[in-house]
């Protein structure tokens, strides 16, 4: 059942990065090969300008394995995994970097620091994650958020969560985007508390005049099917044409993902947005073209 199809970074993610020219960005602890052979693949995009964070001799044994000459680049070199995040979330806040790559470091810890109040890097929004998901190099991109950092959020959190991924949206080229807000059921039904929740941020997202086609509660079928959609009837142009899935918590937004990824070989560019900083996160056991997509995504997200 689990795919083997390769996973391939989509061309759209990597001409829109390209056009922001090449990022300073922070690699947080970075000697291991997946972290170090996608920076490399990101600077010969011509994407980003890296300084290492971690063990220096680690990080040269990994160059050196990808016969990368990274002798022009700047090495902090601190054997801690734990203080390679806070080095990482110092440098961004003295705007010495634009950007925060996850290397091999836990996501816990990396948020924690970026996360600190006295560095500003939190604004007036709320971060949030978006996956940026792809099957072949030029399909349609399909964003799933929030999957990674909002656990349970609220209300008022998931409206930080729609605005972050609908701005996320318009940089990669969708000026409207359709958004589905994801429950079980496709009716507002008392018992399934996500589905009242939907109902709500749809008719908030009018009211607030959000620059999206926002509609729910939508189940998955629907909100991918637009046969589904016609058979139960469904007469709302986001049924079966999402651009954006709003989950209603992390465990079905990360479970969806990780699904695409292992039975289907999708390729997922995450990022954490609405800070100051995008932030790359990717699991630890991710390939190098999704670290890849990951760091384009996030040079995509930066505000100009």
């Amino acid at each position: 059942m689990l795919s083997n199809k390769k996973i391939i970074c989509p061309n759209n993610l990597i001409n829109v990065a390209k056009k922001k020219g090449t990022i300073d960005s922070a690699i947080v602890n970075a000697g291991e090969i997946f972290p170090m052979e996608s920076v490399h693949k990101a600077v010969q995009h011509n994407l980003i300008n890296p300084t290492f964070i971690g063990d220096d001799n680690e990080i040269k044994k990994y160059a050196d394995k990808l016969k990368w000459d990274i002798s022009k680049y700047k090495i902090i070199d601190e054997k801690n995994e734990d203080s390679t995040a806070p080095i990482a979330a110092k440098l961004a806040s003295e705007d010495k970097v634009k950007i925060i790559v996850k290397g091999h470091i836990h996501t816990d810890i990396l948020i924690k620091a970026v996360l600190k109040r006295d560095l500003n890097l939190i604004g007036k929004k709320r971060l949030s994650h978006v996956w940026h998901m792809t099957l072949e190099a030029d399909d349609k991109p399909f964003i799933i958020t929030d999957g990674v950092v909002n656990v349970l959020p609220k209300l008022e959190v998931k409206m930080h969560i729609l605005r972050n991924a609908v701005n996320f949206a318009n940089k990669i080229g969708i000026t409207r985007p359709k958004v589905s807000v994801l429950s079980a059921t496709e009716e507002v039904i008392e018992s399934v508390p996500s589905s009242i929740e939907a109902d709500t941020i749809t008719k908030k997202a009018k009211e607030e005049n959000i620059n999206a086609d926002v509609f729910g509660p939508l189940a998955f079928d629907n909100t991918v099917s637009k046969k589904s959609a016609t058979i139960k009837k469904i007469k709302n142009d986001v049924a079966g044409n999402a651009d954006i899935l709003l989950v209603p918590n992390v465990e079905s937004g990360n479970a969806l993902v990780k699904m695409m990824i292992y039975f289907m070989g999708a390729c997922a560019a995450g990022v954490v947005i609405g800070g100051k900083v995008p932030v790359v996160i990717t699991s630890r056991s991710d390939e190098s073209e999704a670290r890849l997509a990951s760091i384009a995504a996030a040079v995509v997200a930066l505000e100009t």
